[in-house]
């Protein structure tokens, strides 16, 4: 979606059918599932700190009667409380600096009467309703709320002509759902609600992929380069062999702190509505590495049929380990498909909505587990090959040395056979 600011003339996006189709299911989902497998977007309350995606999150449904009785350029819903902030839906029916258009956002209420330098951040979903669930328009955003940026929403969130459909007996409705994000910095952290989450991968679930695509295809990349030239891969791989093997231990390994402080960072972007489903992903993929390590035969244990590919690392304590031998990871990474590939139902038609969801959620799960995966092959890769380019200079700066010392000795030898000579000559005079 295009988030824009009451001050913004762009428009907005209407979010795609499946959505309202996911929205109207939902109810649906909570009878359980035929999987034994763990599924770690239900693990909101294991051993992260602060208050709860679940505790932050909440609906409101505005209901206006009389709507084509009201000859007003805004209107405002009652105020409600979310994730302990009060706000409301602000509409405009005519437009908000533009024409034909029904502008609609959400604001923080009383935002003139809050501390300085307060802040509210919080992802959010507002909705049209239709009669008929399949039709009705949903836009989701992402947005940092703060003293001059107290409203944030779409100005051109519906042609003023298309209102009409969504009327009833003189009624229309909307319908919004926010969730109040709590930011850490120090690890990839639960950013939302299960129930909203699972509606919102529902849309965004490519998105997530192709972003981790592209970072893992980033990577490959950079070791087919590597590997393809001959003369520098076998330089590479004599300088891992020759090595002693305390190093090389050393080397496979890097602290967990440095790894997700740095891959939150990189993931978690501001305004981007997939970063809450990309860092709910890597939190997943985290908790997974984790219990993994743990106990193999605990909760944490991988199915054989969804690791479809090869682990790269395994957690010892607060580190991350490479599996094996970094020379042969290297090539495997390079060379793997970027993704593991989904698992898709036989009966694809007869699958129920509650099952699909299990399955984004593993999905999120292997899309995490992986990204962390290639994001610590890739920092350890870079410190080996910062101390190969090392040894590299060290040893090119040797042969520097050795050329000079070698041309001094043959000019002392120049020299002193010029001299010989030059004696020699004097004497037969």
């Amino acid at each position: 979606m295009i988030d824009v600011s009451r001050n913004d003339g762009k428009g907005s996006k209407l979010i795609v059918p499946v959505l309202s189709i996911c929205r109207e299911l939902s109810g649906k989902m909570a009878n359980g599932t035929t999987s034994t497998s763990p599924l770690y977007g239900d693990t909101d309350d294991d051993d992260d700190c602060g208050i709860k995606p679940a505790n932050l999150y909440g609906k409101y449904t505005w209901k206006i009667d009389r709507f084509s009785q009201l000859n007003k350029r805004e209107i405002r819903s009652n105020a409600f409380e979310v994730g302990g902030y009060k706000w409301y839906i602000l509409i405009y029916p005519q437009g908000c600096d533009v024409c034909n258009f029904l502008s609609l956002f959400l604001c923080v209420a009383d935002h003139d009467k809050l501390l300085p330098g307060w802040s509210h951040f919080a992802q959010f979903t507002i909705a049209v309703v239709n009669i008929d669930p399949k039709k009705s328009k949903y836009s989701d955003t992402l947005h940092r709320f703060w003293k001059k940026e107290h409203d944030w929403g779409w100005k051109k969130f519906m042609e003023s002509k298309m209102v009409d459909g969504f009327i009833q007996a003189d009624t229309i409705i909307f319908k919004v759902q926010v969730q109040v994000i709590r930011e850490r910095v120090d690890r990839p952290f639960r950013c939302l609600d299960r129930q909203y989450r699972r509606e919102l991968v529902r849309v965004y679930l490519t998105n997530v992929e192709q972003i981790c695509r592209r970072y893992v295809e980033q990577i490959k990349g950079r070791l087919r380069k590597l590997i393809k030239d001959k003369a520098r891969w076998s330089s590479f791989c004599n300088f891992w062999s020759g090595i002693g093997i305390n190093s090389r231990r050393r080397m496979s390994r890097e602290k967990s702190d440095s790894i997700l402080k740095t891959i939150v960072k990189q993931f978690f972007i501001d305004k981007e509505v997939t970063s809450t489903l990309v860092m709910d992903s890597l939190h997943s993929g985290l908790k997974a590495l984790e219990d993994e390590t743990k106990n193999n035969k605990g909760k944490g244990k991988c199915d054989v049929e969804e690791v479809a590919i090869t682990p790269v690392v395994q957690m010892e304590g607060d580190t991350f380990v490479l599996v094996d031998d970094v020379l042969l990871l290297l090539e495997r990474a390079a060379i793997e498909q970027p993704l593991p590939p989904k698992h898709v139902p036989q009966n694809a038609t007869e699958d129920v909505f509650g099952e699909s969801c299990e399955r984004d959620e593993r999905r999120l799960t292997e899309l995490g587990r992986r990204l962390i995966e290639i994001f610590v092959l890739a920092n350890i890769f870079s410190k080996i090959e910062g101390a190969y380019e090392e040894a590299q200079s060290l040893k090119r700066q040797e042969e520097l040395i050795r050329e000079e010392e070698a041309w001094m000795a043959e000019s002392e030898q120049k020299a002193k056979r010029a001299s010989e000579k030059e004696k020699k000559s004097k004497k037969k005079h």
